[in-house]
């Protein structure tokens, strides 16, 4: 094992999950949507008890583990909204929610197209938009996610790195080209201060500016 790659593991590692995480992390594994990693779950909580995050919208469901994180974060009166093309991953979602004691009225799970979906919440009325879904459309849920930000609050990407092949000129597929063209919309923003945080496969984080 290379240093580099020790140390990434020791990041990763550093805060472990319990059984309710890894099973849902399982549960994601089996439907073949791939969970953020522990330390870019770590930094959701993270953001969300630092922002005290009460309206939280996550577009990609995913089996639950990124709500587990957020929600973990947020106050007790917090409720996450979370969207989701297949209804199998909200149901393991809640499944997850259940056995980490959160109450239902804590989650708004919308099953749909995201594109559909977001025109339809609030203008500037969200503390966090956390967005891990299907990576070509990210450039358009960056404009929704921005709209329904609170000043001072957070928009954050996941997979951003795209297993580096951001980094590969000779990959162009649809995927790598939306994670390049994501980081480069967000840096050229004036609205937003951007950092990407080297967790996992990279985690995009934008503040809105008050």
């Amino acid at each position: 094992m290379t240093t580099e790659s020790a140390l990434r593991e020791y990041v990763e590692q550093y805060l472990p999950e319990d059984d309710v995480h890894l099973a849902a992390r399982a549960r994601g594994q089996e439907l073949g949507c791939v969970p953020i990693g522990a330390g870019g779950g770590a930094a959701l909580r993270f953001l969300a008890t630092a922002l005290q995050a009460r309206a939280v919208v996550e577009v990609g469901t995913g089996a639950g583990t990124s709500g587990l994180y957020l929600l973990a974060g947020m106050p007790k009166s917090g409720i996450l909204t979370s969207i989701d093309v297949a209804s199998e991953h909200q149901r393991a979602a809640r499944e997850a929610y259940t056995a980490a004691g959160i109450s239902p009225s804590r989650t708004r799970l919308i099953m749909g197209k995201a594109l559909d979906v977001l025109p339809r919440l609030t203008d500037a009325a969200y503390d966090l938009v956390f967005v891990d879904a299907y990576k070509p459309e990210y450039p358009q849920y960056l404009e929704h996610g921005v709209r329904m930000l609170r000043p001072g609050g957070v928009i954050a990407f996941d997979n951003v790195l795209w297993h580096g092949s951001v980094v590969d000129p000779s990959k162009r597929d649809d995927s790598t080209q939306a994670m390049r063209d994501i980081a480069r919309l967000v840096k050229e923003d004036d609205r937003l201060v951007p950092v990407i945080l080297p967790l996992g496969d990279g985690l995009l984080v934008a503040a809105r500016r008050p």
